[in-house]
C-alpha cells in the first residue's frame, strides 16, 4: 500500500475531489481525518471508507476559521501521534462568465481572498506539526485558470495563480525541514458536477454561451485537450495518493498537471 501507516487530514473531505482522494488514501492504508462544513457529506465519505475496511473520522470544521482549524489539527496530532499528509480541497462557489467591465469588485475578490485564507490557515496548522517531526506532504488544489487567458474567469484565474505561487514558495519555506508541497491542477471534472459547487459555477458560463454545462464540457474535452477527454475523479485521487507517497519523495515545489493536455508545461 502506498500510504500504509500514514495519517492524512483532508479539508473539504465531503466534497467531490476531497471525498474521492480520501477513499483512495484510505484504500492505500492511510488513516483519514475528514473535515468540512457539511456533516452529512462528511459522514457519507466516512461510512464508505469504513465499509471498505478503512479508517476514517469526520469532524465539522470551517476551513476559514483559524481557531477551529488549529483545534482540529491539534486533536488529530494528539490522537494519532503525527500528521503525514494534508490536502486542502475546499471549493468556493463564485461568479464566472461575467465580462470584466461588468464584474463587481466583490465578485472578483471573493475567490482570491477565500482561497488564499483557507490554504494559508490549513497549511500553517499542519506545517507546525510536520516541521517538528521532520517530514510531511502538503497538497493544494488549483485549476487551469492559473495559466490561461480569456474572458469570464478573472477571479478564479487569479485565485488559482495565487494558490500555485503559494505552493511553490511554501515548498521553499518548509523544504529544509523535510516537508514537501505539491499543487494538483486538474481540468474540469464532469464527475464532480453532482457533488460540488462546480455546476453552479459553470451554469452562468454555459448560459451565456447558449448551451448546457454537459455540452460545454464535452466541447472542451474534444477541442481543448490533447487526450480528447477530461480527468475523472478517480484519476485525480490516484495521482494525489502517489504524490503524497514516499515514491514521489523527490517531488516538491511543483504543480502536477492533471489537465489531460489542456495545459502543456
Amino acid at each position: 500500500m502506498l500510504l500504509q501507516g500514514k495519517v492524512a487530514v483532508i479539508h473539504g473531505g465531503g466534497g467531490a475531489i476531497g471525498g474521492a482522494v480520501a477513499r483512495v488514501f484510505a484504500r492505500e492504508g492511510a488513516r483519514v481525518y475528514l473535515c468540512g462544513r457539511t456533516r452529512a457529506k462528511l459522514d457519507r465519505v466516512m461510512h464508505d471508507i469504513v465499509a471498505a475496511g478503512g479508517r476514517a473520522e469526520a469532524t465539522e470544521v470551517d476551513a476559514l476559521d483559524e481557531h477551529a482549524i488549529e483545534h482540529h489539527v491539534e486533536g488529530v496530532a494528539l490522537r494519532a501521534g503525527r500528521i503525514d499528509i494534508a490536502l486542502n480541497a475546499v471549493g468556493f462557489a463564485h461568479v464566472q462568465g461575467t465580462p470584466f467591465v461588468d464584474l463587481p469588485l466583490a465578485d472578483f475578490a471573493y475567490p482570491i481572498e477565500a482561497c488564499a485564507r483557507t490554504n494559508f490557515l490549513t497549511a500553517q496548522a499542519v506545517a507546525r506539526r510536520m516541521v517538528d517531526q521532520g517530514s510531511g506532504v502538503i497538497l493544494t488544489l488549483s485549476t487551469p485558470g492559473a495559466r490561461l487567458s480569456g474572458q469570464g474567469f478573472l477571479g478564479n484565474g487569479v485565485a488559482s495563480a495565487a494558490i500555485e505561487a503559494f505552493s511553490r514558495i511554501l515548498a521553499g519555506e518548509l523544504g529544509a525541514s523535510g516537508v514537501r508541497v505539491v499543487c494538483l491542477r486538474p481540468d474540469a471534472i464532469p464527475g464532480a458536477l453532482a457533488e460540488s459547487h462546480s455546476r453552479d459555477v459553470f451554469a452562468g458560463v454555459a448560459a451565456r454561451a447558449g448551451t448546457t454545462i454537459e455540452a460545454m464540457l464535452a466541447g472542451r474535452a474534444e477541442h481543448a485537450t490533447l487526450l480528447k477527454r477530461l480527468p475523472t475523479l478517480e484519476q485525480v485521487a490516484e495521482a494525489a495518493a502517489f504524490f503524497a507517497s514516499d515514491r514521489a519523495g523527490a517531488m516538491t515545489g511543483t504543480v502536477a498537471n492533471l489537465t489531460c493536455g489542456s495545459i502543456v508545461d
